[in-house]
């Protein structure tokens, strides 16, 4: 079993941010750090990387958007070797962590579900979110958890999900987009071009159940 040690507390300013990144010069970055991590595993620089990513994500200005500034959650136990309260579903090998539990019955299958959601790159490149980066304005879309339409990976995600919750999660290639007409996908050509030509990559997903119809 792989295993890692992570120490040395960064602040963001240490970290290169991609040139895409809504983060820049003119936005504070108050709240955002960087854990550098030594892992014992086959590939320590990607799980270390990764792991640097999703820290990141979690304070980068699109997720307060997308969180509506919820407060600070310390994280929950280590789960996942590297990647901090990260749980595995064992049939899609979809790894996700809870952020925000949310109230009410649960999403199961044949509901048909209105979610918000955040996708990015395993590198941390933005390629799409139903939630304007600085308006605040949401576009959330809707699918059945049962009809086949949405990649196996989402489905696990919002799968035991309650309205008002988030949840956060890395989606390998064989859960995702292993067709070119599985959803969600983005509506402009730009954004569509990037996702389905990275298919064959892990995709970060940050999602917000609205509602169960």
């Amino acid at each position: 079993m792989a295993a890692s040690a992570c120490g040395n507390l960064l602040p963001c300013t240490h970290l290169r941010l991609p040139a895409s990144s809504p983060v820049t010069s003119k936005r504070p970055r108050s709240g955002c750090f960087m854990i550098t991590c030594e892992s014992l595993s086959p590939n320590p620089t990607r799980r270390a990387s990764l792991a640097s990513v999703l820290l990141w994500v979690a304070s980068s200005p699109l997720s307060a958007a997308l969180a509506d500034t919820y407060p600070y959650i310390p994280p929950p136990m280590l789960t996942t070797p590297g990647l901090p309260g990260f749980k595995k579903v064992e049939e899609t090998g979809v790894k996700l962590q809870d952020v925000i539990e949310g109230s009410g019955a649960s999403a199961s299958e044949g509901d048909v579900v209105e979610f918000n959601y955040v996708c990015r790159r395993s590198n941390g490149y933005f390629v799409y979110s139903t939630v304007d980066q600085f308006t605040g304005e949401s576009s959330p879309v809707t699918f059945s958890l049962s009809d086949g339409k949405m990649i196996p990976g989402l489905k696990s995600v919002l799968v035991g999900m309650k309205p008002g919750g988030k949840r956060r999660a890395i989606v390998p290639p064989n859960a995702g987009y292993v067709t070119e007409d599985l959803e969600p996908q983005p509506t402009e050509f730009g954004p569509k071009r990037s996702l389905l030509s990275h298919s064959k990559e892990p995709l970060l997903f940050e999602v917000q159940l609205l509602k169960i119809k």
